[in-house]
């Protein structure tokens, strides 16, 4: 019974996506289908934003993907039409950001943050470390006592 509840779920997960695309959006030529299926993977969908349009059932990522197809169909490059949505909505929308001036720092900042990091950890232990403690040599007294205490002669 588990396994069949397990199977029931693992089902619809994967059906769910399945029906992201509707028939009625898919162009009648496969290779500019495939096309716009691969800018669609490549778009976030706004409203779900962990996911691509391609694979969103919402409504706002249909719209993108029709619109996708539109400029596809209209003879529009793969980057032409990855721009015009970006244009459009930010460059919040691709799933795999740009390298540009505007957003340096977000691509620079971790390596920063990383080598900060490093760094204060090397001196908070340097700072943990005990200093060095010396040892004044034992008097003659306190080496017969120890002498004594140990049964030595």
């Amino acid at each position: 019974m588990k396994r069949l509840f397990v199977l029931t779920l693992v089902a619809c997960f994967s059906i769910s996506t399945a029906f992201a695309i509707d028939p009625e959006e898919v162009l009648d030529d496969p290779v500019m289908e495939e096309r716009a299926r691969e800018i669609s993977k490549g778009l976030r969908c706004i409203v779900c934003k962990n996911q691509s349009i391609d694979e969103s059932d919402a409504m706002l990522a249909k719209d993108l993907r029709i619109l996708v197809r539109e400029r596809v169909a209209a003879g529009d490059t793969n980057e032409e039409v990855t721009d015009y949505v970006v244009d459009r909505y930010g460059e919040f929308v691709l799933l795999r950001p740009r390298l540009s001036p505007k957003n340096l720092v977000l691509w620079i900042s971790p390596i920063f943050m990383l080598i900060i990091g490093a760094g204060l950890a090397v001196y908070f232990l340097r700072l943990q470390k005990q200093p060095e403690v010396k040892v004044a040599p034992l008097s003659a007294d306190e080496k017969k006592e120890i002498d004594r205490l140990t049964g030595e002669s």
